[in-house]
């Protein structure tokens, strides 16, 4: 299906094509800030932006409930989850929860960030920027940490969590 239009197209259109994009599912967590508990949600937008200087890049919504603290956070934690982990990313992903809440798979880490367990890579970063996109926020952050293990990743495509087919063709 094709539609053009000079301002935009169908939104329903523009989702359908976005969920093609497969991608791997990403956490980001914030620690609270005064009078916040931490906050946590599942980004699908999350990507390497630049090695020199070294930055990578997520979106957030600006109703987010996560958005408070992500808005005063120095530091933010981005952590790949491992093919094991739907639950972990389901968990999120739902709104209006203590994400935190029954969750015991957790420790504080560098700058008070919330860790999560069993993840395939986690990477601590310095916010360098907030940029407004429309109804979303771009945060920058520089890498100051990071940790990685050698596992299978759990990516999201066409609505939903897969896993990689490491069958040969």
């Amino acid at each position: 299906m094709t539609v053009t239009a000079p301002y935009g197209i169908d939104p329903h259109l523009l989702l359908g094509a976005l969920r093609r994009h497969a991608t791997t599912v990403t956490v980001v967590t914030a620690p609270g800030g005064p009078g916040l508990p931490p906050a946590g949600f599942t980004a699908t937008s999350f990507t390497s932006v630049s090695l020199r200087p070294q930055l990578v890049s997520f979106c957030l919504d600006r109703d987010s409930t996560s958005w408070p603290a992500v808005q005063q956070a120095r530091h933010v934690a981005v952590h790949l989850l491992a093919a094991d982990q739907q639950e972990l990313a389901r968990t999120f992903a739902t709104k209006n929860v203590d994400r935190f809440a029954d969750l015991g798979a957790w420790t504080p880490g560098p700058y008070g960030m919330p860790l999560l367990h069993g993840v395939m890579a986690t990477l601590v970063c310095e916010v360098d920027a907030r940029v407004p996109a429309g109804d979303h926020v771009i945060v920058l952050g520089r890498p100051v940490h990071a940790e990685h293990r050698d596992a299978e990743p759990l990516l999201y495509h066409q609505g939903a969590y897969r896993l990689l087919d490491r069958a040969e063709p």
